[in-house]
């Protein structure tokens, strides 16, 4: 330590005086190994002014150096923040060579790793994939670190945004899915170790290798020669989804010759998580090698393999809840003594990577990326062509369906139902084993079976990414993209539960799926269904400019994008028999984008920063074709959809105390949402004769949103052990204008669907978590490498999901065409009221003890969620069961309806621990 400071204070008063230019540059290097540190962000306080060290630990700054006394932050994740006061004299060099950052004993990222987990961060249903894209990373910003790792458990979403907003890139390749738009958090699942080098823009400020979203973008460094040299063994077990967790990681740094590996190997399993039946099996490999051919060039190969399989849990009424609790799951039932999950998703895709950094001189580079990516996504489930609805929660099994009787309260049935619900009310699968067996003795074919519905992807994506210093204050980056996806899409059988077969036709309207192969008997591991493909066609580029003055840093980014999408269907479908075999008509997109912001630096302490954009962009694959399993339709009247979006922050920096105060506003217009459900009640004339109820496709067209609100966040070192901690966001997300709604289905007589007008959505909430959230809390960390911590965190005005049909014509229009004759607008008003859940406060708490024993390192830490085991909602949407007034009336009037709205509830106390050795 003594040789240390006398180092520092030497190095502070060497100057270059034959130097013309002002330049502050140097070195950091391991305080352990003496090995060069690479991707170590270097700040001047007193402007923000921020680099990076390279490969060989160097950094320098050239443009815009304050002068006289100022402060140098030297931080890197997984070390020890240190600030180094220095001189800036003009015309002269400060050259700090050899600077040493110790590694953090009580380094404690993992603990904010777990906050989700993968079940939630892929499941469209609970919103979970909707979180922030900077979840696997710890910023330095107060707000953006308690949104990922306290909020997040309650389905927060970012300025009320989705996922598709933001974009995830792995050594500059684009990671969001086209189909969602999202990122597949479990291709990359169980690999934390090795994802550590991470470079964070949130929102709308610039990036140094996309245009991004209006949530920003995070990119994730995997080069073999930027992983500190060592090895991390980390061992886990939890109650949240999987319930043991193994990893282990080495890089070996920079070796002779110009070589570097990196690799990491992880499995994370369990029988059960918090849910029941909720199993979870994950397997995780990683590599990176990486060749210094000379100074200018470097080529590096990534590959990384993370296949994984979990069962998932199913939404329920509160009915079912308040019979069985927060953990019942309906998907499993017991099968020779083992429960047996009927819903399993499945991930199986590697990624390739291929990546060529050239530094073309000292202030210009161009990174070139190749990326293939291959395999399987599968969501399991099980069928019933030939039998009775065996959902255990299915509506007719419930006290609620007897209480309903139009004959007048069912008492003794509805005591029946509960007893028997109570008691199991779980699959009965020896049942559909031997309605096969019986079914095979008479020569039919299946009553029940299990099923899969598949993606098999393949992706290819080549890119260029150009960054250079043109001058001391201007930077200028620019990329070229180009994606192409093969995506086939398919139902297998998976397990035909003792039947010999499966009969490829639509059990409830009689309708082939295949005119080609007409009532085909198909086995296990055979295609039936539907069959298609996708195919995908993506050509984008930005450009983008940054200025950085002593007073005043702005930028100015623009973006443009060709998108095609085409449909080549496998299978000629009955109702569709002329538009869905073969391949449909293309489908073209032309996006385009602006965007620019203005840093004001009052002085050191108090920073304005404003920030706006506008873009346009292809929708998704999911909200653009109506109904790709059937037919080429896609939906009516699509076009780009666009986002305008502002926000304006004041920043406050001092060495106690960081503070930062946003407000924003965003606009979507054009956007296309599709689901699929069972209605009833529908009043037109062009479904199927004597029939007021189908399996529809809902497609709302031309929806606009807006969000807007406020974001808070500070901290403040109070002593040097202990920091306190606040957060708040209020936002305000609802639709903005009343989209077109129509319907789609094999059941109806008119092949292009029912349109119903204008669906009254304006001024209703959007769902997707809670618009208010607030965030007090501490940490205390004690010189002898111990600390502990805790937050309270409150949530409030979480709102269901709507159902944009009852909100048509149709929930008043009987089937004569006219108005209900007892139609009572106030009785409607209140039928049709979004549902508010009610606030709630979360109590988390977390703690650890690290060692150094020799050149060992040994940590632990525990996490406690949800201390007070508080239940609450995180989410719902209400069944489109009841389409009408007469029908929402009736099931409302009862003491439990009978179609009531299903909800996910959040995880009650739940623990995680953790103990890992570097070395």
């Amino acid at each position: 330590m003594k040789k240390s400071s006398v180092f520092l204070f030497g190095i502070f008063s060497v100057f270059t005086a034959t130097a013309q230019e002002t330049i502050v540059k140097g070195s950091v290097i391991d305080g352990t190994t003496n090995v060069p540190i690479p991707n170590v962000v270097i700040t001047i306080e007193e402007t923000l002014q921020i680099t990076h060290t390279d490969a060989e630990g160097q950094f320098n700054f050239t443009s815009n150096v304050p002068l006289g006394e100022q402060i140098l932050k030297v931080e890197k994740a997984g070390y020890v923040t240190k600030r180094f006061p220095i001189i800036v004299n003009e015309g002269q060099t400060l050259d700090i060579q050899d600077m040493m950052l110790d590694i953090n004993v009580a380094d404690s990222v993992d603990m904010y790793i777990i906050t989700l987990s993968d079940d939630e961060l892929n499941d469209d249903s609970t919103g979970g994939s909707d979180n922030i894209s900077g979840l696997l990373q710890s910023s330095q910003d107060v707000y953006q670190r308690t949104v990922a790792f306290e909020f997040s458990s309650s389905f927060f979403k970012v300025r009320g945004l989705d996922s598709e907003n933001s974009s995830v890139l792995i050594n500059g390749i684009e990671m969001n899915k086209l189909y969602s738009g999202r990122p597949e958090w479990s291709n990359w699942g169980g690999l934390n170790d090795v994802l550590r080098n991470q470079e964070l823009s949130p929102n709308l400020s610039p990036s140094n290798y996309t245009f991004g979203g209006i949530l920003g973008s995070t990119h994730i460094t995997t080069r073999a020669s930027e992983y500190r040299k060592g090895g991390r063994l980390t061992y886990s077990i939890s109650d949240r989804s999987y319930t043991q967790r193994v990893i282990a990681s080495y890089a070996t740094g920079l070796m002779e010759g110009g070589w570097s590996i990196s690799a990491a190997v992880g499995r994370r399993w369990g029988e059960e998580g918090f849910q029941d039946a909720t199993f979870y099996a994950s397997n995780s490999f990683f590599a990176s090698v990486e060749k210094k051919i000379n100074d200018e060039h470097s080529i590096n190969f990534t590959s990384f393999y993370t296949p994984n399989r979990r069962g998932k849990s199913s939404p329920n009424t509160q009915e079912v809840y308040d019979l069985k609790g927060i953990k019942y799951n309906e998907y499993w039932g017991f099968q020779n003594g083992e429960k047996r999950n009927s819903r399993v998703k499945e991930v199986d895709e590697p990624i390739f990577m291929l990546n060529h950094y050239w530094d073309l001189n000292s202030k210009t580079s161009l990174n070139t990326n190749l990326g293939y990516q291959f395999g399987k996504t599968g969501n399991s489930r099980l069928d019933y062509p030939g039998g009775a609805n065996p959902s255990p929660a299915y509506y007719q099994k419930l006290p609620s369906y007897a209480l309903a009787d139009k004959n007048g309260p069912d008492y003794a049935k509805a005591y029946q139902l509960e007893q028997a619900f109570l008691k199991d009310g779980q699959i009965d699968w020896n049942r559909t084993y031997d309605a096969n067996i019986t079914n095979n003795s008479s020569g039919l074919n299946a009553a029940y079976a299990i099923y899969e519905d598949r993606n098999d992807d393949t992706q290819f994506t080549v890119n260029s990414i150009l960054t250079s210093d043109i001058t001391d204050h201007i930077t200028i980056n620019g990329a070229i993209n180009y994606r192409h996806l093969k995506s086939e899409n398919f139902a297998e059988v998976k397990d035909l539960l003792g039947a010999s077969g499966v009969l490829n036709v639509d059990s409830f309207d009689n309708i082939q799926y295949d005119l080609q192969n007409p009532n085909r008997i198909v086995g296990e591991g055979d295609r039936f269904r539907y069959n298609y493909n996708i195919y995908a066609r993506v050509i984008s580029g930005f450009a983008q400019a940054q200025f950085r003055y002593k007073k005043v840093d702005y930028f100015a980014a623009f973006s443009v994008s060709n998108t095609t999408y085409q449909r080549e269907g496998l299978y000629q479908h009955e109702i569709y028999e002329n538009n869905s075999l073969g391949k449909g008509e293309k489908q073209s997109f032309t996006g385009l984008g602006a965007k620019a912001g203005l840093t004001y630096k009052l002085s050191g302490k108090h920073v304005l920063n404003v920030n706006a954009s506008y873009l346009s962009k292809a929708p998704t694959l999911r909200n653009t074709y109506s109904n790709a399993r059937e037919n080429h339709n896609v939906v009516k009247n699509i076009t780009e959809e666009k986002t305008s979006s502002v926000d304006a922050s004041y920043i406050f920096r001092s060495s106690m105390v960081k503070a930062k105060l946003t407000g924003y506003y965003s606009k979507i217009e054009d956007a296309n949402k599709i689901s699929f459900y069972y209605a009833d009640g529908l009043s037109s004339f062009e479904i199927a004769e004597n029939q007021t109820s189908a399996f529809v496709q809902e497609i709302s067209q031309g929806i606009d949103k807006t969000h807007f609100g406020g974001e808070f966040g500070i901290e403040a070192q109070v002593t040097p052990g202990i920091k306190i901690k606040g957060v708040a966001s209020y936002g305000q997300y609802t639709y903005a204008n009343n989209p077109n709604l129509y319907l789609t289905s094999s059941s109806f007589t008119n092949p292009n669907g029912i349109d119903f007008g204008k669906a009254n959505l304006k001024n209703y909430r959007l769902a997707g978590g809670p618009q208010t959230a607030y965030s007090v809390g501490f940490e205390y960390r004690d010189p002898d490498y111990w600390w502990f911590g805790a937050t309270a965190n409150f949530f409030d005005n979480t709102y269901i999901d709507i159902s944009p049909l009852t909100r048509t014509h149709n929930f008043y229009t009987d089937a004569d065409g006219l108005p209900f004759n007892d139609y009572d607008p106030e009785v409607a008003r209140q039928l049709l009221k979004q549902e508010k859940f009610d606030d709630y406060m979360i109590v988390n708490l977390v703690g650890g003890k690290s060692w150094r024993i020799n050149s060992y390192f040994v940590g632990f830490f525990a996490s406690v969620n949800n201390l007070l085991d508080v239940a609450h909602k995180t989410g719902g949407f209400e069944q489109g069961r009841n389409a009408n007034y007469r029908m929402l009336k009736k099931d409302a009037s009862n003491d439990i309806p009978v179609f009531g709205s299903k909800y996910w509830y959040g995880r009650g106390t739940t623990y995680f621990l953790n103990v890992h050795v570097r070395f």
